[in-house]
């Protein structure tokens, strides 16, 4: 069966990048050769894989890149270190407007 991979590089700049991919060491290989001058990585090279979860269903995986693509560092850091049990609470909203936080007199 075919798997498809979501992953997480971190660039020689400290930054992240996110892919996804049906061979993961085919794809980091093409990072660090700078094989697409247009790309993110090609100059944050290299790239070292600090991430990746494994999925049978290519849409699945695609939803979760693009999932992880709109987090903060922060969350994309909570996965890299294997902390899921926090990502609920860096996803709180802690607006003084938001309905959690909004009080009503009885």
């Amino acid at each position: 069966m075919k798997t498809y991979s979501v992953y997480i590089v971190i660039c020689a700049d400290n930054s992240y990048y996110t892919g996804v991919t049906n061979d993961i060491e085919r794809r980091i290989y093409e990072h660090n050769q700078g094989e697409n001058k247009g790309s993110y990585t090609y100059c944050r090279r290299p790239v070292k894989l600090a991430f990746v979860y494994h999925f049978h269903d290519i849409n699945d995986a695609i939803a979760v890149e693009k999932q992880i693509k709109g987090w903060t560092r922060r969350k994309k850091e909570a996965i890299i270190n294997n902390e899921w049990d926090s990502l609920k609470a860096m996803s709180a909203c802690l607006n003084n407007t938001s309905h959690n936080n909004f009080e009503t007199e009885l």
